[in-house]
């Protein structure tokens, strides 16, 4: 794939060596042209100084053969105006723009421009570290039906197998991180200490859940 990335700071940087170390054809545009020292000397791709929104700077940095482009600068209006110029006159479809208002971001994503809004995505990860689990998912789907949480498991539920814990809070477990390694589980794997699982649930059913996991399993309360 040829990538366009708009923007050369840290986030801008850091993308570019990571995709050309996934063997990707890239070009990386900034006003600046100290900017591009970021990219470390064993960089290969294409820099191209100018203002990302400028459809011959675009051109110079080869959007008409682009596959994706990213606008990932400090300015939430250059990289909206940037990526509708990729989108719009280019016919680039997998654009994606970096904001830090919000609001906005919602407004473009109702546009059609998918967005990261930065400051929403930073404080909802310092949120989840800070609240216990349940507060604020990780995910939650554009319909407002399902969510994803990241919940370390209670000692009530350690040496139970994870289908019990599915059945009993109506959910799945997607993934599990033990010991910072992450695994697709097999209905019939013990929890132990330490877990952490990557819970899709119902929203509707968040209370519930939330309280079926704190309670521990019902086997106990029969027992």
């Amino acid at each position: 794939m040829h990538i366009v990335i708009m923007g050369c700071g840290r986030v801008g940087s850091t993308l570019a060596r990571r995709l050309e170390g996934r063997g990707h054809s890239l070009a990386v545009i900034d006003s600046d042209a100290d900017a591009f020292r970021r990219l470390g000397p064993s960089f290969t791709g294409l820099t191209v100084t100018g203002l990302g929104f400028d459809r011959d700077v675009q051109r110079r940095a080869g959007i008409e053969r682009a596959d994706a482009f990213a606008a990932v600068s400090s300015g939430d209006n250059s990289n909206i105006i940037a990526a509708r110029v990729a989108r719009e006159l280019f016919g680039v479809d997998n654009v994606v723009a970096r904001i830090y208002d919000p609001g906005r971001a919602e407004v473009y994503d109702r546009l059609g421009v998918p967005t990261v809004p930065t400051v929403t995505w930073a404080a909802d990860h310092v949120l989840r570290k800070l609240l216990p689990s349940g507060h604020d998912p990780v995910y939650r789907d554009p319909s407002g039906e399902v969510r994803a949480d990241l919940v370390t498991v209670p000692t009530a539920w350690v040496g139970r197998e994870v289908r019990v814990l599915e059945d009993e809070v109506r959910g799945r477990v997607a993934c599990l991180t033990r010991f910072g390694k992450a695994l697709v589980p097999d209905p019939g794997m013990l929890i132990q200490d330490g877990d952490v699982l990557h819970l899709f649930t119902a929203i509707a059913d968040s209370a519930d859940v939330f309280s079926t996991l704190e309670r521990g399993p019902r086997q106990e309360d029969d027992a």
